[in-house]
Order: C-alpha cells, then structure tokens, then sequence
C-alpha cells in the first residue's frame, strides 16, 4: 500500500473556505483510501498544511482522481505558491545484527 502527502501555503485571510473546500475534497478521495484522508496544519505555521491520504492500493488511479478534484473544487484559489504532492511506502525493517541488550 501506498500513502500520499499534499502540503502547500494557504492565504490565511480564505482559512474558511480553504477548510470548506479541502474537506470536501478529502471527502471524494475517501473512495481510493484505505483510512479517511485527513488534514493537518502545521504546530508552528498555521497556514502551511498537509493533506494525508493512506493506505492507497492504486496509486496511479488516485493521483489523476486528486488532480481532477482539485481543479473541480478550485483548490488553487486561496494556496499560496506550489502545491506538493509526495508519495511514500512502509520501508523493510532489517534485521539487525546487533540484538538488543536485555532489559
């Protein structure tokens, strides 16, 4: 499974409609996940956020459906700059070869 991760600057002067607008986005993207998208402002610059989107088995189908929506709902309205989207997967744990000291 894969996770996606959208962050981007809003205008803090449109907070209410960049929430109104990226729920409602979240809302249609909640078909592709696996856990309900979520979104997320950062603890010490309110006005940079990040849209989670996990558990996504195709990713391809997604990232066009994310792209429609966006322009859809007119998301580029009130962000400020670049919107980024990052996708991630679970890393292998390794086996290591030093075990752990008993506790």
């Amino acid at each position: 499974m894969k996770h996606a991760y959208a962050y981007y600057r809003i205008d803090p002067d449109q907070e209410a409609a960049a929430a109104e607008r990226i729920d409602a986005l979240l809302t249609m993207m909640a078909a592709h996940c696996g856990t309900a998208p979520r979104r997320f402002r950062r603890c010490d610059d309110p006005a940079l956020w990040m849209e989670v989107y996990e558990d996504i088995a195709g990713y391809a189908a997604f990232s066009a459906a994310l792209d429609v929506a966006v322009s859809e709902l007119g998301c580029a309205a009130f962000i400020q700059g670049e919107r980024h989207l990052e996708c991630f997967s679970l890393a292998p744990r390794v086996a290591s070869a030093h075990p752990a000291p008993p506790g």
